[in-house]
């Protein structure tokens, strides 16, 4: 599986999650914890695999503007994460910091799909792609054993760098 087809299935696997999550009848909070662990762990590893290997290869004059707004996004995602890992589900604010989180991470997916994945498909062989893919896919794995969610608070001083 190629780099792009590799993320793309990552960000479909998160949607799914956010919408199985907003399915859940009231006071179903050990569920929400369990779809937010979910969630969270799919998003950590993933920005982890966006950060250190997604975009650095993907980097150009074409592209860095791009991949700036990009990184910053991840930052206001992982700072909402954070703040629900110290929350209960059943908090107030859970459902709609869930719903914030959920509209930021759609925001980031569209521009990554609609725009950067076709400068990334003419800047980067298809073998470039590749074998980016299976790397990554490696990676993702080792990352979701170690429960990513945990490196989250760590990663909220400052945006990742390019």
């Amino acid at each position: 599986m190629n780099a792009l087809e590799l993320l793309t299935r990552q960000h479909d696997e998160v949607k799914e999650l956010f919408a199985r999550y907003e399915k859940l009848p009231d006071h179903a909070d050990a569920r929400r914890r369990e779809l937010f662990v979910m969630i969270a762990d799919r998003l950590g590893a993933h920005t982890t695999l966006e950060e250190q290997y997604f975009y650095p290869a993907a980097k150009a004059r074409d592209t860095e503007d791009q991949l700036r707004e990009a990184v910053e996004e991840h930052l206001s995602a992982k700072r909402i994460i954070a703040d629900l890992l110290e929350m209960e589900p059943g908090a107030p604010e859970f459902d709609a910091k869930m719903m914030v989180l959920k509209e930021q991470v759609e925001h980031h997916v569209e521009e990554e799909e609609d725009d950067l994945f076709k400068k990334v498909r003419k800047l980067l062989s298809r073998e470039a792609l590749d074998d980016l893919g299976i790397q990554m896919e490696l990676e993702f794995e080792d990352l979701m054993e170690a429960e990513p969610r945990r490196q989250v608070p760590e990663q909220t001083d400052h945006a990742a760098p390019l």
